[in-house]
């Protein structure tokens, strides 16, 4: 049983409306950015809701969301949002081909087991896919292995021993394997504690935001 319909092929990109709603986070507001006004949209891990309350609220976006968390659930119920709870591990089996104009995964790639698994499901169901996730190519963050410890930030606020951080990477590492996955990238953000940062990105961001298109379903 799917959750919306199959929608439509987006539009073209530079039809997009620039906005910045108040009280979202820096990278959430780039993300709505990017979607299309009166689009289709499944956010994966979607938390309390707040991205997809406020695209509903600000460009008309028909919406749903997966979370797993009982609580974040109840919260996304009281916001209006469309809400299945659901393991991400499980797959994307719910929602058809192409369903979705856009797919998202906000800062929750580094703790999936099966990163090539989601990302090809991603591609699966949605035109497009955004995803956001820790940079560990930032400088302070070797200088901490250097020093022998794991590093610990306001971006990775665990300890190596509870962390539910698996699977760490850089900007070319995620880069790699979108080429791998047949994603092709059309814009990246990058940002360090809320303010983005566009020169050498790959020492000093904490956080990359990428778009891309995905992948045609195989026949």
């Amino acid at each position: 049983m799917n959750a919306l319909q199959p929608a439509d092929p987006p539009a073209n990109p530079a039809a997009r409306t620039a906005v910045n709603p108040a009280g979202l986070r820096p990278d959430l507001a780039r993300i709505a950015q990017w979607v299309r006004p009166g689009s289709r949209v499944l956010d994966l891990g979607c938390g309390d809701g707040t991205l997809l309350a406020s695209l509903r609220d600000d460009k008309a976006v028909v919406g749903a969301g997966i979370e797993i968390d009982d609580a974040r659930v109840i919260t996304c119920v009281q916001r209006g949002v469309n809400v299945l709870q659901q393991n991400l591990e499980e797959g994307l089996a719910l929602f058809d081909d192409k369903q979705f104009d856009t797919v998202v995964l906000s800062q929750t790639l580094q703790s999936m087991h099966r990163t090539e698994h989601i990302l090809s499901e991603m591609s699966r169901v949605a035109h497009e896919g955004i995803v956001s996730f820790p940079n560990f190519g930032y400088w302070r963050y070797g200088l901490s292995i250097l020093a022998g410890r794991m590093p610990v930030s306001g971006q990775m606020p665990y300890q190596w021993y509870n962390t539910p951080n698996i699977h760490l990477c850089t900007l070319r590492d995620f880069e790699s394997l979108a080429r791998e996955q047949g994603l092709n990238i059309l814009e990246r953000a990058t940002f360090n504690e809320g303010s983005e940062i566009a020169v050498l990105p790959g020492w000093r961001s904490t956080l990359a935001v990428y778009r891309f298109a995905c992948a045609p379903v195989a026949a």
